[in-house]
């Protein structure tokens, strides 16, 4: 394993306003662990943010539960964008399949 394996993190956080009224970490991990939650969101097509120190602090909340009160504007943010982008590519494939 090299060093950049080591370090590599990943945090997977998904928001279910049914569910909770905040977004919940459902996946954390490094190494390998990392490399499969990031291959399965591209698998998934799911947008993939770089942060690494948002993963250092989300990587410390344990699995299923709501992310901190404090993390909510910088999670909020990355997830606009997310949907904005989501947005723009699914305007542009009808516009290509039209």
């Amino acid at each position: 394993m090299t060093d950049n394996e080591s370090r590599q993190k990943a945090v997977a956080i998904v928001y279910d306003e049914e569910r909770s009224a905040a977004p919940q970490v459902v996946a954390s991990g490094k190494g390998l662990i990392a490399e499969k939650i990031i291959e399965t969101a591209e698998k998934a097509g799911i947008h993939i943010h770089e942060d690494a120190n948002l993963v250092e602090i989300l990587s410390k909340v344990p699995l299923g539960n709501d992310i901190p009160v404090e993390l909510y504007q910088t999670v909020a943010e990355v997830l606009a964008f997310v949907y904005r982008v989501d947005e723009r590519y699914k305007k542009k494939l009808q516009k290509h399949h039209s």
